[in-house]
């Protein structure tokens, strides 16, 4: 990290974090933060494998320093507090650019609202679309944080019928599948999502 950054600033619990990353997490989170914009870091992090290790050790590092600066100074001569919180928009960052964990998603989307970051809300709802399988989205919108759940069935409602449809035999998605396609049919006017509809009921009598 830069010499200004001392990782022993922030306390225990992000000390105890970043000792347990391993060294290629530590030094992609040293090339976020001495990044001049965040565009170069999220290039750099699409560009590479995605790695599900990465996403739990980037995911904890980010609770820890978000906690930290939560429980920071509000002065402004808490200069560790302000360090964490840069640090913690870096992790964010890169997570936001690279998860395909819906446990990530979640930590996100709770985050960014908390923050009233609508615009990046705006922007994990359209990385989950592209990254999470439907499975992982009816996960989602289960849960029991009403702002996932409901960006969740958002982004769900956008999903075409027959990919929907195929969830209505599955007994853990099944109800979520089928809220779903109700709303395509009724407020959409979808008619493959009343052919889906139908099609089921049918074979379910």
């Amino acid at each position: 990290m830069e010499s200004s950054v001392i990782i022993e600033d922030f306390g225990p619990r992000v000390k105890s974090v970043w000792n347990d990353l391993r060294p290629a997490t530590r030094n992609l989170i040293e090339r976020a933060w001495q990044s001049p914009t965040p565009t170069s870091t999220a290039e750099a992090v699409r560009s590479a494998p995605y790695d599900p290790r990465a996403d739990r050790e980037l995911s904890q590092l980010l609770a820890a320093l978000d906690e930290r600066a939560a429980h920071g100074d509000s002065a402004i001569s808490d200069e560790p507090s302000r360090q964490a919180r840069r640090l913690a928009d870096a992790c964010a960052n890169m997570l936001t650019q690279q998860t395909q964990s819906g446990e990530v998603f979640a930590q996100l989307i709770q985050r960014a609202h908390s923050r009233q970051e609508y615009a990046r809300i705006d922007e994990l709802a359209n990385a989950m679309a592209m990254r999470l399988a439907p499975t992982e989205l009816c996960e989602l919108a289960r849960s029991a944080n009403v702002v996932v759940r409901a960006l969740a069935y958002e982004v769900l409602a956008q999903a075409p019928a027959p990919l929907l449809r195929a969830l209505l035999h599955d007994p853990v998605d099944a109800e979520v599948a089928r809220v779903v396609l109700e709303r395509q049919a009724h407020e959409f006017g979808s008619e493959e999502a009343r052919q889906a509809l139908r099609e089921f009921d049918e074979f379910a009598t």
